[in-house]
């Protein structure tokens, strides 16, 4: 599951009106992956983006982040 901002994380969920959000803790604007805002997700779908790009790779490819 997300963690709250206060534990460091930089990416959480949050729920939307077509269901989760996996957005930016810093900026609180949703994760865009190739041109495609990561709205309206499953929630196991948006905790395990969020828990993925919360990896070291994944934060040094800017392509998957805003």
């Amino acid at each position: 599951m997300a963690h709250h901002p206060a534990m460091g994380r930089r990416y959480d969920i949050r729920e939307d009106r077509e269901g989760w959000t996996v957005f930016d803790v810093f900026t609180g604007e949703p994760v865009v992956i190739h041109g495609v805002p990561q709205t309206g997700l499953d929630i196991q779908d948006a905790d395990e983006l969020a828990e993925l790009l919360e990896k070291p790779a994944m934060m040094r490819d800017r392509s998957l982040r805003q």
